[in-house]
């Protein structure tokens, strides 16, 4: 492939003095360019919709998200995937990220490792990834080989894949079931991807984890219900979120959070004026979706 034909490659001819500028003037230049990313999100919504509705339904049978890419857009992989246990109270089994060069990556650079496909087949072999799983392979340019590598082992296992990349008609489009490509174009330093690229990644993956965590129940209006109280933070949070869902002040949140020992099981508590064992129960039931229930039961 021709890596200068890329628009991730391509020189952006707005900056080419930026390194003469003022530096409130250089701040602007950036701040201009990092604006046309929300448009180049909005192109690609469809598809991303795609994704998180095929996604959900992979969970709701089961299945788990593995994300898998190298330097900048493996680190943004893993950073989506490890947040999201904290913040839905999920297994970590339900999202698995893979590096190139593995977790050392993370911290120092392992720009070699991305070359081979059979490493990224492998890699991904290893984590365990089977056919009721989903598979997003990250790459601005969209022809990373460890990607494709990966992308090619996922499908003859039937598993979904969906490419996440920043340019058009790339190879992982292609070899994927879903392709999401918002066009950031020639970046603002030539072909530094964890600018604009890397920006766009990391805003399309926040969509897909929260889409799909939505889907599946884990939130309740726009109340993060099944977040777990690790911290003095995080239980402050979980008292006001289950004030706001039940209309209580926060000391009889405070109550209910140490009667219910989880924020759902507190607000179906309240909301319903049930013990803890009957919430449980009726929880269990609706496979712990606090909006389904309630929408059944009021």
């Amino acid at each position: 492939m021709n890596l200068a034909a890329l628009t991730t490659e391509a020189r952006n001819p707005l900056t080419e003095h930026i390194d003469q500028l003022p530096t409130l003037d250089m701040l602007r230049l950036i701040n201009d360019e990092d604006a046309k990313i929300a448009a180049a999100i909005a192109a690609v919504l469809p598809d991303i919709a795609k994704a998180i509705d095929a996604i959900a339904q992979r969970f709701n049978n089961n299945g788990r998200l593995f994300y898998i890419g190298a330097g900048t857009s493996g680190r943004l992989g893993v950073l989506d995937a490890s947040e999201c246990p904290p913040t839905f109270s999920v297994s970590p089994d339900l999202f698995h990220a893979i590096i190139a060069g593995g977790d050392t990556a993370l911290r120092k650079s392992s720009e070699q490792s991305e070359d081979s496909p059979e490493q990224g087949a492998a890699d991904l072999a290893a984590a365990g990834i089977n056919a009721q799983d989903a598979l997003i392979g990250i790459a601005a340019s969209g022809r990373t080989p460890y990607v494709l590598g990966a992308l090619a082992y996922a499908h003859k296992l039937n598993a979904l894949t969906i490419a996440l990349t920043c340019v058009p008609n790339s190879q992982m489009a292609a070899a994927a079931d879903v392709s999401i490509a918002p066009i950031t174009g020639p970046e603002i330093l030539t072909g530094s991807t964890r600018m604009k690229a890397g920006t766009a990644t990391k805003l399309v993956l926040n969509m897909i984890s929260t889409g799909v965590m939505i889907k599946t129940g884990a939130v309740y209006g726009n109340l993060m219900v099944n977040m777990q109280t690790t911290n003095a933070k995080l239980v402050d949070r979980a008292q006001r979120i289950i004030a706001a869902a039940t209309g209580v002040d926060q000391a009889t949140a405070a109550k209910l959070l140490t009667e219910g020992g989880t924020i759902k099981t507190a607000i179906v508590m309240q909301k319903l004026s049930i013990d803890r064992p009957t919430a449980e129960a009726k929880l269990a039931t609706h496979k712990g979706n606090l909006s389904a229930l309630l929408n059944q039961n009021l």
